[in-house]
């Protein structure tokens, strides 16, 4: 994520597609069809409309792009005894995509983008139309949205802040713990762009008491992360390169660790495009030979394939995904694991 747009109100045509988005969302959560005035109320921006007349016009203009996208919205009858009231939906075996074929590196790409969605948060105008459903007691298809709802949101506390800070070009100040250090220091830093790297969030900046760019992870950031002065204060070097940056300035000078996880089959597809070796031990179960560098970013990493991936040495790497496994039952309500 760059931070070449500046602050300010969305653009029209972000007001647009966020409107599409929330109208998709909407006729495809219903499992029956919806009337005119119950879209008008459960999609945000509808309720903004001046007038009827004006919703009406945007729905219409709306329902046609949604079908010149090749988004299969469709009228049906509401009540069979009441044929003059349509209803609008979205059938979900018509919106999904066709079983498709890939590549193992093309899953590893793939994998690697979907854990990345998977920590994004639902935007707020999407959110509240899904609550506005659910408050109307419309009855809904919860596994409709799979692909299209976030599931969780970033593990990363100051993810949302440096994310609002680095699109809107506001300085950042916050406290940062380095491995070596015993407590965290405070930053002052013009914050140029956001990287996911190696499975970890990396804020690329300028550190103004250093005078020198510098990448922090942000799990290591801790407290209140703070905004200061006016959006658009500084400039993004033309040739900022983000991976680029972190690569250089992120990694750590870490002897690599071997690590051998069982890895069931048809899943860590990521995982076992890095191996050194790929063993088959049954039907379902892989053996994956491989490297890692960070033993704490690894151990997030499997942890994240839950019960796909299973862990044989070193002991050390056992212990990190237990404990990152127990702190996640814990943190949904299950407990002590």
């Amino acid at each position: 994520m760059s931070s070449e747009s500046g602050g300010g109100a969305p653009s029209a045509a972000q007001v647009k597609t966020e409107r599409l988005l929330n109208l998709v969302l909407v006729l495809l959560w219903a499992r029956r069809p919806l009337s005119k005035a119950q879209v008008r109320q459960l999609v945000p921006q509808y309720g903004q409309s001046a007038s009827t007349e004006a919703f009406e016009r945007m729905f219409e203009r709306d329902k046609d792009e949604l079908r010149e996208l090749g988004i299969p919205l469709v009228t049906e009858d509401i009540d069979a005894l009441w044929e003059d009231e349509p209803g609008y939906r979205i059938h979900q075996r018509d919106y999904a995509l066709p079983d498709i074929a890939f590549e193992p590196d093309e899953l590893a790409v793939l994998g690697l983008a979907s854990r990345t969605w998977a920590q994004a948060s639902l935007a707020g105008p999407a959110a509240q139309a899904l609550r506005k459903l659910r408050a109307a007691g419309v009855e809904r298809d919860a596994d409709a949205l799979i692909g299209i709802e976030p599931r969780l949101r970033t593990s990363e506390p100051a993810f949302d802040a440096v994310k609002d800070a680095v699109v809107r070009r506001r300085a950042l100040t916050f406290t940062y713990r380095r491995p070596e250090a015993a407590e965290g220091a405070e930053r002052h830093v013009q914050p140029w762009s956001l990287v996911s790297w190696h499975g970890r969030w990396y804020l690329n900046a300028f550190d103004e008491d250093r005078q020198a760019p510098r990448v922090f992870r942000l799990s290591r950031i801790s407290g209140t992360v703070r905004t200061t002065g006016r959006p658009g204060a500084f400039e993004v070097p033309a040739d900022h390169d983000p991976r680029e940056m972190a690569r250089t300035l992120g990694g750590t000078a870490t002897q690599p660790s071997p690590a051998v996880l069982r890895v069931r089959t048809g899943s860590g597809h990521a995982l076992r495009r890095r191996a050194r070796t790929v063993g088959e031990v049954d039907d379902t179960w892989s053996l994956v030979d491989l490297d890692y560098a960070d033993l704490y970013a690894f151990a997030e990493e499997v942890a994240g394939y839950g019960a796909d991936v299973v862990v044989e040495q070193p002991a050390e790497l056992v212990d990190a995904v237990l404990e990152r496994l127990r702190g996640a039952l814990a943190a949904h309500g299950g407990g002590e694991a």
